[in-house]
C-alpha cells in the first residue's frame, strides 16, 4: 500500500491526473451518501426509472424526497476535497475529473465546466423527459405546496425529472465517451 508521502510525491510528479470521485467528497458539505449506515438508502427505496415515467404516485414520492433535502443541497458548499481538485487544474496538471456526484459542488469550486464528466447527471436542473427543455430547479420547487401533483413543462405539458440518472436509466452516452475518453 502507498504511504500518503509517496501519494503526494506522485500528484507532485504528475502533470496528467485524472481524478474519480463519489460521495465520500461531498459529506463534508453536508450532503448525505447513499451506502453508509445512516445513508439514503437506509431509510428509503429507491424510486426507479420506470416508476417514475409510469407512476404519478412514484413521481410524486421522489418530489416529495427532494423537498426534503433541497435546501440543505443548494446551500452546500465545495470543501477543501473540491478545492484541491480545482487547484490540480490551476496548476496544469488534470486532464479532467469524472464524477458520480450530481451536486454541482467541483464546478462551483471552479472546476471549468470542459474539465467535468458528470457521469450521473446534475441535481442542479430539471429536465423535461419529452422536450429536454430545461428549468431552475428553484422554480419548480416553489411550485410543490400542500397536495401537489407532480410538476409538468409547460411547453409541452410532458413529465419533469432531476437531470440526474436513476435506477434502471440509461446512463448518459455523452459522459460515458467523455470519461472513456480520459486517458
Amino acid at each position: 500500500m502507498m504511504t500518503v508521502q509517496e501519494f503526494a510525491t506522485k500528484i507532485r510528479e504528475s502533470d496528467s491526473i485524472v481524478v474519480f470521485t463519489g460521495a465520500g467528497i461531498s459529506t463534508e458539505s453536508g450532503i448525505p451518501d447513499f451506502r453508509s449506515p445512516d445513508g439514503l438508502w437506509t431509510r428509503y427505496k429507491p424510486v426507479t426509472f420506470q416508476d417514475y415515467v409510469s407512476s404519478e404516485s412514484a413521481r410524486i414520492e421522489a418530489w416529495k424526497r427532494r423537498l426534503e433535502t433541497y435546501e440543505a443541497h443548494k446551500n452546500a458548499r465545495p470543501n477543501i476535497g473540491h478545492y484541491f481538485i480545482q487547484s490540480l487544474e490551476q496548476k496544469g496538471k488534470l486532464i479532467g475529473l469524472i464524477t458520480q456526484n450530481v451536486d454541482g459542488l467541483h464546478s462551483e469550486a471552479g472546476l471549468a465546466d470542459t474539465k467535468v464528466v458528470e457521469l450521473h447527471g446534475t441535481n442542479r436542473r430539471i429536465v423535461c423527459l419529452k422536450c429536454e427543455k430545461s428549468f431552475d430547479p428553484d422554480e419548480i420547487i416553489k411550485r410543490l405546496v400542500g397536495d401537489f401533483s407532480s410538476p409538468k413543462c409547460d411547453a409541452c405539458g410532458g413529465i419533469l425529472k432531476a437531470a440526474t440518472v436513476s435506477f434502471g436509466q440509461a446512463m448518459p452516452p455523452k459522459a460515458m465517451r467523455q470519461a472513456q475518453e480520459m486517458d
